[in-house]
């Protein structure tokens, strides 16, 4: 029961009537019986400021960024953890003793899912991954902290999108080797233990697409993340499997940057498979 010590959680974006949150994140109240409440708050660009300024004055626990706001909302906060600054990307603000701290739990959530869905308690040292937009810079910041990835391929259909951010987080370009997402790719491809699909390729509405040119670079013993979660499966995780690869769908890793962001508001660590229930309910799905 919502009560006058009921503290507020939500989510601002535009538009925010598609997100999964509130699902995932009041089935997690739920199950530990806090009280909380978590909602969505449509929130138009040029109205940002004002509501980030109505955290503080309405005393919210916190919210979760999404688009557009992510990079929008940076200055508007007082203090910016150091993965969130490197990844130039807030979707988190923990409403601390006054002050708005803004964190990116995007690169720990893809992280988690590699090695709780995915089986990698270490990664291969030849890892590829697809796309280069905001989703796409916040794992491959998550891929440089560990140490075992040696070479890290960051292909995308505009070539040049891939080396300014290669360039930016891997600034000597030991690691990071940038090219085109196009038939050449395929050699390049097969060498990777782990692909990573970063793009929204193959999202609903377009669900026939894959971001490969040509699956056959795909093979046994590799693991194939696809970050897409509507479909669930998606074109590339069933050509994953028909090539005997490991598919690891998308929405683990939104539940664990979600419940990554629930134990910074609460000091609780979720049931991260209430939650993931909670959002394949939410996407009219059952439970496997």
């Amino acid at each position: 029961m919502i009560g006058g010590k009921t503290q507020v959680l939500g989510v601002i974006g535009h538009p925010v009537g598609h997100t999964s949150s509130p699902a995932m994140q009041n089935a997690a109240i739920a199950a530990l019986g806090l009280d909380y409440v978590y909602a969505a708050f449509p929130v138009r660009p040029e109205d940002l400021s004002q509501a980030i300024a109505g955290i503080r004055a309405l005393n919210f626990r916190g919210l979760n960024v999404t688009v557009p706001h992510k990079v929008g909302v940076m200055p508007l906060l007082d203090e910016i953890s150091p993965e969130a600054r490197a990844i130039g990307a807030v979707n988190t603000i923990d409403h601390r003793e006054g002050r708005l701290i803004g964190h990116n739990t995007d690169a720990f959530g893809v992280m988690q899912s590699l090695r709780l869905d995915g089986g990698l308690e270490t990664l291969p040292a030849r890892v590829a991954l697809l796309g280069a937009g905001g989703a796409a810079r916040a794992i491959l910041y998550g891929l440089l902290q560990r140490p075992e990835v040696e070479h890290l391929a960051l292909l995308n259909r505009t070539p040049e999108k891939a080396a300014a951010l290669a360039a930016d987080l891997d600034p000597d370009g030991r690691r990071v080797f940038p090219g085109a997402l196009d038939e050449k790719a395929g050699e390049l491809l097969h060498q990777a233990g782990l692909l990573i699909n970063a793009t929204a390729i193959g999202m609903s509405p377009h669900p026939d697409a894959s971001p490969l040119p040509d699956p056959s670079c795909l093979h046994a013993g590799m693991v194939v993340l696809d970050i897409v979660y509507n479909p669930l499966e998606t074109l590339l995780l069933r050509q994953a499997r028909q090539a005997g690869a490991r598919p690891v769908d998308g929405l683990g890793m939104l539940a664990r940057q979600g419940a990554r962001a629930f134990a910074l508001w609460t000091g609780v660590e979720p049931p991260v498979e209430v939650m993931r229930a909670a959002a394949l309910e939410r996407l009219g799905k059952s439970s496997p």
